[in-house]
């Protein structure tokens, strides 16, 4: 399918009898159970919105990529699009051999025919396409920490569409997002990325740029994996409805894109814009910092501000949307309006409050200035977002046996309780083993996945609301790790370790497990023949054996109160 601002659109679902004979060879492949950022992918990938693929990228393809943002026929296309396997599901597979690709409910997405299996550079991919290793970048994080060490390339033929319940009126396919265009006569459409709420510098930005530009516009939003940390999708888009009233009549709409972003600054930007073309809009707004993670661990930006206008703008001439630079606004107070940086006259600072400091504000309870945003949209975020004093977090506690920590976490729970206000669960390691985990062995893969299990729950106690209070030994960072990031998707994360030297430890071994591994009888035992990974950057370190019991769960609470998230925030 062609239209005059898209270019061919690629369609890889099968169809009649195609249909029928993929359905039949899905049922004797072997199946891989596509992971959520892998169905963000795949959809993408079928129904067009990735053209020109026609699956996932071949070995050559994929170190062009990394090298030019361009396939290995020169084809402009920014961003490495793989799938990911384990080493042992990949040992079973050939070249030629067909993988079916399932949901985590099991339902048949496409089928993958393999043309290359190899071993990705993930840090020389990390350089490449985020410019650092850094794994305080979630994309890099992600990168090294969750994604599998095999790449799959080869062609998908679509089997089924994947599946969303939520706000349908909006999910719109490059095709019928196209056909919509067509029918209502729209031959210029403006496109605005977004995976924050619209407040109103962006509303009067988009006006000028439609005016300007004689074009409608759709808030296309990213709602499928975004920066850790961001407000979830369903509040956004209840915001951007809002704000659509905002518009002249029918010149303003919303459209939800299912995109597992990748933070990666200006080659996303990049990829943001082929994918606006391929959904067939004229025009595309260009951020500032667009698609950048914000601050690295040395307080800079990870990409330069105009880094992303820059690099999509020198490439106009190989798109078919046309670039549009998000101008920066600022409020005048003395002249109650939002002007460019350039329209400010002498003394006049104007202001602006960063995504980071509206959270802020939102997180102390504090009032929302007028000049920045509407009512009705502050509204649903206070719902959504409430103060940091009402919202769940995770307390960590990590440390050897005899460390006291589980000692540590059941005086800190005790003392939450005594203050009310919200629900205190504790995740013991050995009271998880023995009611969620007694299957496992303590092996190193069994017990990262018991630290998994437990990092699962917190997380879900997390989200709604309640306190998780976890005291496994953990003694792994990279499973540590892997715990915070789930939690920090959903609400706050803090790290106590229990710092109590192993000495101490030892002499106050009631059950014995020191002597017995000391002699053997126990194997890969923490702080005797399996290392403990010191936690490098803990919220407090806590000395057991240098503060009494009491002391210790103080320290504690006055961490807490210090974070505002117990409500006496300093």
């Amino acid at each position: 399918m062609t239209n005059a601002h898209g270019g061919t659109l690629v369609n890889l679902y099968a169809e009649g009898e195609q249909l029928l004979v993929e359905k039949e060879q899905a049922k004797s492949n072997p199946s891989w159970d596509l992971t959520p950022r892998q169905m963000f992918d795949i959809e993408l990938l079928l129904n067009g919105a990735f053209s020109p693929l026609t699956g996932y990228l071949s070995k050559a393809d994929y170190e062009s990529v990394l090298e030019s943002m361009r396939l290995s026929d020169g084809t402009l296309w920014p961003m490495p699009i793989n799938l990911d396997v384990s080493e042992a599901f990949a040992q079973e597979l050939n070249h030629g051999d067909q993988v079916t690709l399932r949901d985590p409910e099991g339902v048949v997405i496409a089928n993958l025919t393999i043309g290359d299996i190899w071993t990705a550079d993930k840090e020389q991919e990390a350089l490449r396409v985020f410019g650092t290793t850094d794994d305080s970048h979630p994309g890099v994080c992600t990168l090294l920490n969750d994604t599998q060490a095999v790449y799959l390339g080869g062609r998908l033929v679509g089997v089924t569409p994947p599946l969303h319940y939520d706000f349908q009126q909006y999910r719109k396919d490059p095709k019928a997002l196209r056909e919509h265009f067509s029918e209502q006569g729209l031959d210029n459409v403006i496109a605005f990325q977004t995976r924050n709420p619209i407040h109103k510098a962006h509303v009067i930005m988009m006006k000028r740029l439609m005016a300007k530009h004689q074009a409608s516009l759709v808030v296309h939003t990213a709602v499928g994996i975004t920066k850790p940390g961001d407000i979830d999708h369903f509040c956004r888009v209840r915001c951007y409805e809002k704000i659509v009233d905002k518009f002249p009549a029918g010149s303003a709409d919303i459209s939800l894109l299912p995109l597992a972003m990748r933070m990666a600054g200006p080659r996303e930007a990049l990829w943001h814009a082929i994918i606006r073309q391929n959904y067939g809009f004229s025009h595309f707004i260009v951020g500032r910092d667009h698609a950048g993670p914000g601050r690295n661990n040395r307080g800079g930006l990870f990409y330069g501000v105009t880094e992303a206008q820059d690099l999509v703008g020198s490439l106009q001439n190989e798109l078919e949307i046309q670039i549009l630079k998000a101008p920066f606004l600022r409020y005048v107070e003395e002249r109650g309006e939002f002007c460019e940086e350039h329209e400010l006259l002498s003394g006049e600072a104007g202001l602006y409050l960063s995504g980071a400091e509206l959270k802020q504000l939102l997180c102390k309870g504090s009032e929302i200035p007028q000049w920045f945003s509407y009512p009705e949209v502050i509204e649903e975020l206070n719902r959504t977002l409430p103060p940091r004093s009402k919202q769940g977090f995770t307390l960590f506690f990590t440390g050897l046996s005899g460390s006291g920590k589980s000692t540590l976490a059941n005086g800190v729970m005790v003392k939450l309780r005594e203050r009310g206000g919200r629900q205190v669960s504790l995740l013991d390691g050995d009271k998880v083993r023995k009611n969620l985990s007694s299957e496992l062995t303590f092996s190193v893969e069994h017990r990262n996945l018991n630290i998994l299990r437990i990092g699962y729950v917190a997380s879900e106690i997390t989200k709604n609301g309640g306190i998780a209070v976890c005291a496994p030994i953990a003694p792994f960072a990279a499973t540590r790790n892997s715990v915070r990031r789930m939690v920090e998707e959903v609400g706050a994360y803090i790290e106590i370790h229990v710092s109590t030297p192993i000495e101490v430890c030892e002499a106050r071994d009631r059950k014995g497990f020191y002597a017995m591994a000391r002699a053997g009888k126990i194997k890969d035992f923490t702080g005797v023949d399996s290392p403990y990974e010191t936690p490098e950057n803990p919220h407090l370190r806590i000395d057991t054996s240098q503060h009494s019991m009491n002391d210790a769960v103080d320290l504690v609470i006055e961490e807490l109160l210090k974070t505002g998230l117990l409500g006496d925030d300093t």
